[in-house]
């Protein structure tokens, strides 16, 4: 814990404009008359940790440091032991001459910064303040006791140690096949199509892969730099490093992604894309592999398609309950076009698959076109894109014309080309799905018409817009109340009388949550319905600002609004609403 006089913090942020002298006094107030720490009452009062920390320091004499937001040197973390790390809760952030610098909040622990000087074997150990919750965090990401086991499985490949072991992936549905566990340190790394091929480079594919299945990622980052090969995992849409690999096995690794996804493993100039199929345990999982050359080499991004942790379930893909109503009924319509729309990543495509899935039975023929086709569905026809050979979206859409269907999906709207034989899908008696690149659903409106579409054409056929985001829900094991800040609540529109009889909820973090506070991820949606008011402005020409004041009037709630819904719900954060949805959609 820092221990600092209260009165000289007060008055230190006050002249640094950061507080006034009534908010100061009751900050104090709270501090003695309720026994809150000086720092937490600082923090509640809505001034910014980081501030609060530089002036702590600033005080102290001492440097201040901001892990979030840095990624630090697996040699540096090497430096300590993860009991030690954990033990004493410090992060190594450099080294300067002998000095090993510290991360810490507490530096009046000076037997501790002793051991590790004596353990270390290093001529000084200096502290750098920062807050407990960013040692939690960085600890979290460096030093768990799941990275650790991840590190003990490859230092066992590096040292050739242990017997054969399985490995519980098995490759285009092959047999599970097992890998003699060989020291990848004496591969030829020289010709990595050889060393692709190496029973060593095999299995540590596979760790990396059944690590990220595991964790439920959604991708998996190979990212090469001129001192390091970094391997990360998206999970929850945030990033985390994740299997500390060796800089010399990174050709040989990407070599045996190109061997599994069939691409050109001596093509090392272009972009390449692939696809892989496997089981894992008893499930079958599609990769798809993007190879990217950069300057040190080729960057790889494998998204993992795991049908088993994505609902495809409309009534629990997030829409609240007189959205979803109201959703249900749109998708009913006979003809019309529904487009979803949204930022890379924001889960539209689950969205439009869910909706296919209520509508699909034997009495309708549904077809779809995709680049690519993300999961496969029974009872849907799906045509992948491929610009490559000439079939891309407004190709393969009006050979899907021919095919007599009753609903369609058009992956992306990507042209006005495409758009127009969407909407002449439309008003030929077809219900039409697709998806489109806008910050929210009145700004959809006006992209299509900068598209060249005609405005009648899009009144006579466009239902319902829908823009989604995702936003990560609270860990259920270590969710806990609190109360926001006054600031919290105003920077997101929030009036206090309202939040008077709300309660807010944030997780602690815990082994469930990999000390996140956050297990998986909801959608918010903003649904704006094509009522006459809105075919109006269409007509006219109008912006988007416009578009959203009628469409608010009529009563449509923005990504914001439902943000504050699922906040209400106990599902989410103040934080991650802010994260995800902009000011200007209040």
């Amino acid at each position: 814990m820092i221990r600092v006089d209260a009165k000289a913090l007060l008055k230190s942020l006050h002249k640094m404009e950061e507080v006034d002298q009534p908010t100061a006094q009751n900050i104090y107030n709270d501090h003695k008359k309720n026994g809150m720490d000086i720092i937490q009452a600082c923090v509640k009062s809505g001034i910014p940790e980081q501030v609060v920390i530089y002036a702590c320091g600033q005080l102290l004499g001492l440097e201040t440091v901001q892990l979030n937001g840095i990624v630090l040197p697996q040699g540096l973390i090497d430096k300590v032991p993860t009991n030690v790390a954990n033990s004493y809760r410090i992060i190594p952030v450099r080294m300067e001459d002998k000095a090993l610098i510290v991360a810490t909040s507490d530096p009046d622990n000076l037997a501790a910064l002793d051991d590790l000087k004596f353990m270390l074997g290093v001529s000084q150990v200096r502290p750098a303040l920062t807050s407990d919750s960013s040692i939690t965090e960085a600890l979290a990401q460096y030093y768990s006791m799941e990275r650790e086991n991840q590190r003990a499985a490859v230092d066992k490949l590096l040292q050739n140690i242990g017997e054969e072991e399985e490995s519980h992936i098995g490759v285009g549905g092959q047999e599970t096949f097992s890998i003699d566990a060989e020291a990848l340190k004496n591969i030829d790394t020289s010709d990595a199509a050889s060393a692709a091929e190496s029973a060593p480079v095999r299995k540590l594919l596979n760790l990396i892969l059944l690590t990220a299945v595991k964790g439920m990622a959604s991708d998996i980052h190979f990212e090469p730099f001129e001192d390091v090969f970094r391997v990360r995992n998206r999970i929850d849409g945030v990033l985390y490093e994740m299997l500390p690999v060796p800089k010399t096995l990174a050709p040989a690794l990407v070599a045996r992604i190109k061997v599994m996804s069939h691409l050109d493993i001596s093509e090392r100039r272009l972009p390449q894309d692939g696809k892989i199929p496997v089981r894992i345990g008893d499930k079958e999982v599609d990769l798809r592999v993007s190879c990217l050359p950069t300057m040190f080499g080729e960057s790889v991004v494998i998204r993992i398609l795991d049908r088993s942790v994505v609902s495809l379930d409309l009534d629990k893909v997030g829409f609240n309950d007189d959205l979803l109503a109201q959703f249900k009924q749109v998708i009913e319509e006979p003809n019309g076009i529904v487009i979803v729309t949204g930022p890379t990543g924001s889960g539209k495509t689950t969205t439009l698959y869910a909706a296919l899935s209520a509508v699909n039975d034997d009495s309708v023929k549904i077809i779809t076109t995709e680049d690519p086709v993300e999961y496969e569905i029974k009872g849907l026809i799906q045509v992948p894109v491929d610009d490559a050979v000439g079939r891309s979206f407004s190709n393969c859409l009006r050979a899907i014309l021919r095919q007599d269907p009753d609903i369609l999906l058009v992956g992306e709207v990507r042209d006005q080309e495409t758009a127009k034989i969407a909407i002449e899908a439309s008003l030929t008696g077809h219900l039409v799905f697709t998806t489109l690149h806008t910050n929210d659903a009145p700004t959809a409106i006006t992209r299509l018409l900068d598209m060249g579409l005609e405005p009648f054409l899009l009144t006579a056929t466009l239902e319902t817009i829908i823009a989604q985001r995702l936003v990560r829900t609270i860990c259920t094991k270590c969710k806990a109340p609190y109360q926001p800040s006054d600031e919290e609540l105003i920077s997101l529109g929030i009036k206090t009388s309202d939040a008077e009889s709300q309660r807010f909820f944030y997780g602690k973090g815990c082994d469930n949550c990999k000390n996140t506070g956050y297990r998986g991820r909801t959608a918010i949606h903003e649904m704006l319905d094509i009522n006459d008011s809105i075919r109006e402005l269409m007509l006219g020409r109008a912006s988007a600002a416009q578009i959203r004041m009628s469409a608010q009037r009529s009563g449509m709630r923005t990504l914001r609004d439902a943000g504050i819904q699922k906040i209400y719900a106990g599902l989410t954060t103040i934080e991650e609403v802010m994260r995800e949805t902009l000011a200007s959609e209040d």
